[in-house]
């Protein structure tokens, strides 16, 4: 996958197809509400197994009943790139077997 750094227009074009994420400065993030404190564990699990398949790690934080993520690429100084969507994607699809909204 394409580790080259996104546009501005390109970020913003990708994150029209993934509701609830957003630009933060130079990553995308996006947080979620889950039924329980074990329910957004388990979904750190998860994401943290996406992870290792793509050898691309986000900043996770787990609240009580949340789950926060940014991402951003640092092999390319910190920029947005495909490889940080791809992961989002992959989360977005995962996000609603762990009942998260």
């Amino acid at each position: 996958m394409a580790t080259e750094p996104l546009s501005q227009k390109e970020i913003e074009d990708r994150l029209r197809e993934l509701p609830g994420w957003s630009l933060e400065e130079s990553r995308i993030a996006r947080s979620y509400q889950l039924g329980s404190h074990v329910a957004a564990a388990a979904m750190v699990v998860h994401v943290a197994a996406i992870q290792d398949e793509l050898d691309h790690h986000s900043d996770l934080v787990l609240g009580y009943r949340t789950l926060a993520l940014s991402v951003n690429t640092h092999s390319v100084g910190g920029a947005v790139t495909e490889l940080d969507f791809e992961l989002a994607r992959r989360v977005e699809d995962i996000a609603p077997g762990h009942g998260a909204a």
